[in-house]
């Protein structure tokens, strides 16, 4: 059996062993699937060739032959960093997930627990491999279940809003996405000449007209996945509700299926587009950084400060992702990679203080009915508030401050090399949106630092002070992600030459689009 499928594979079997296995043993099995299929995408990485921008490690073969349907996977220099970048991530997530039935207080459940993540695993895995469009769509439909009950039957008070939020919202998009892939099929070619090909529809030499609607449709699939403005509002819901190992894995991985879609369908296939709708989405960008920023700066939840960062870090991608420039769209795909690292980092962060405080406000709200949502006790809201950890939890604050300061974009981490490469590649293209976007590296540094000074430095709250710093299980979640973080940021071309020559591909279908048209 061929590798790739064994990335999706390992994990379905797996969510059948932890069905089958006793309630405790849910999560070794999780995890041995978890690391087996790690141990798979390196096993990809190292027979894929960085000159190739082609596609690599091919299977194709017949599936539902009357619409010429195909199970085809492949990879290319588009999914193979974000292959690596699952694989790390489900790992994190199980070992984070170790304590799930008591952290939610849901024990007895976790055997339910373990097998919808592994099919959110395998879903994503088989997204980012597909390269048959009703495939394609079959898994990006497969992870959208097993989240809903995620964050439906694990998440917090507020958790059946979020959950039916995010799933309203996902096949919205979804249904934009399925007609624009019909179309997109019936426009390949006459009766019996059609394909759901990705590569073949790639070549297809299609009326600028045409492009543009399609173009459209997928734009709002994706759109909503990301999220972009306006269609993000979801995505602080799902996280502040979501339990924190399912928002480590949403952010890490799962917003990283629309910016690749955007990219695999809405620049590979339909890039002769028309220009305006290209500037369109670099004004959206824009919009999604200085946006995300401003509502960050006004959070007190330190989970949804982390959400709201998040909708401004894609806004990045996005904005590599419309200057279509060797650096924009290098940069697009490693600030995918960076933020996966940052992201769920951060968000593990927000776990740990909140298993020991139980609550995670950076400045305590005085809405009442807030806070008894939340079961927190009115009379002792105004000496709950953080300060003076630095000295209370010293590792703990030490590697948040590696987290905020990469996501910050302090050179030297990940951070700085993925929001540079989308900038220089924008400048190229949209100059003045560029320098309106550097507003929000701007506001990130603010947001990030007053947070570091209102929570750790300063006196120490008494309420505070027998407060545990992190044990050894948080630290084996967290150190490598950090190690990473540091490692591309040093050596940023291990990930950058995974993407170069399909990057460099992209343009050349493109000019070949537009050679066609004359």
């Amino acid at each position: 059996m061929d590798l790739l499928t064994l990335l999706w594979l390992v994990p379905i079997i797996g969510m059948g062993l932890v069905l089958l296995a006793p309630r405790m043993l849910g999560r070794v099995v999780s995890l041995v699937a978890t690391l087996a299929t790690l141990v798979v995408s390196v096993l990809v990485w190292q027979q894929f060739s960085t000159t190739d921008g082609g596609t690599q490690l091919v299977t194709r073969v017949g599936w539902i032959d009357q619409f010429n349907i195909q199970y085809h996977v492949a990879v290319d220099g588009l999914s193979m960093a974000l292959v690596l970048l699952t694989g790390v991530i489900a790992v994190i997530g199980v070992i984070a997930s170790w304590n799930i039935g008591a952290e939610t207080h849901r024990e007895g459940t976790e055997k339910a627990y373990f097998a919808m993540y592994l099919l959110l695993v395998a879903g994503m895995y088989g997204f980012f491999v597909a390269q048959d469009l009703i495939l394609f769509y079959v898994f990006f439909e497969l992870t959208l279940l097993p989240m809903y009950f995620l964050i439906g039957v694990w998440g917090g008070p507020r958790r059946e809003y979020a959950a039916i939020k995010f799933f309203l919202y996902t096949l919205f998009g979804s249904v934009f996405m399925l007609v624009a892939i019909l179309a997109l099929y019936f426009q390949s070619g006459p009766d019996g000449a059609r394909t759901f090909s990705i590569p073949d529809l790639a070549q297809l030499g299609m009326p600028v007209g045409v492009v543009n609607w399609l173009w459209i449709g997928f734009y709002l699939g994706f759109a909503i996945k990301v999220p972009i403005f306006p269609f993000h509002t979801w995505l602080p819901d799902a996280h502040v509700e979501a339990p924190t190992p399912i928002s480590v894995i949403l952010a890490g991985v799962l917003l990283k299926m629309g910016t690749y879609g955007l990219v695999r369908m809405n620049v590979q296939v339909l890039g002769g587009a028309s220009e305006k709708l290209w500037t369109f989405l670099a004004v959206v960008a824009v919009v999604n950084i200085v946006y995300g920023s401003f509502c960050a700066m006004a959070q007190k939840d330190l989970k949804k400060l982390v959400a709201y960062s998040s909708v401004g870090h894609m806004g990045f991608v996005l904005l590599g992702i419309a200057a279509r420039t060797p650096e924009g769209l290098n940069g697009a795909v490693f600030q995918m990679v960076s933020h996966g690292l940052l992201s769920g980092m951060l968000f593990l962060i927000v776990g740990v203080i909140y298993n020991r405080a139980h609550h995670r406000y950076i400045v305590y709200p005085d809405d009442p009915d807030l806070l008894r949502l939340y079961h927190i006790d009115v009379s002792k809201a105004g000496k709950l508030g953080f300060g003076g950890l630095a000295t209370t939890m010293p590792v703990y604050t030490g590697i948040m401050t590696v987290a905020f300061f990469g996501s910050l974009g302090l050179p030297g981490m990940s951070g700085f090399i993925g929001e540079a490469l989308a900038l220089m590649g924008a400048w190229r293209v949209y100059p003045v949106l560029t320098i309106i976007s550097a507003i929000g590296i701007l506001l990130g540094a603010a947001y990030f630092l007053w947070t570091i000074q209102r929570m750790f430095l300063g006196n120490e709250n008494p309420e505070w002070e027998g407060l545990p710093d992190i044990n050894g299980r948080e630290l084996l979640a967290l150190v490598p992600l950090g190690v990473l973080v540091v490692v591309l940021g040093v050596l940023p071309w291990i990930a950058t030459n995974l993407s170069a020559a399909t990057v460099d591909g992209l343009q050349v279908v493109e000019t070949m689009k537009s050679l066609a048209k004359l």
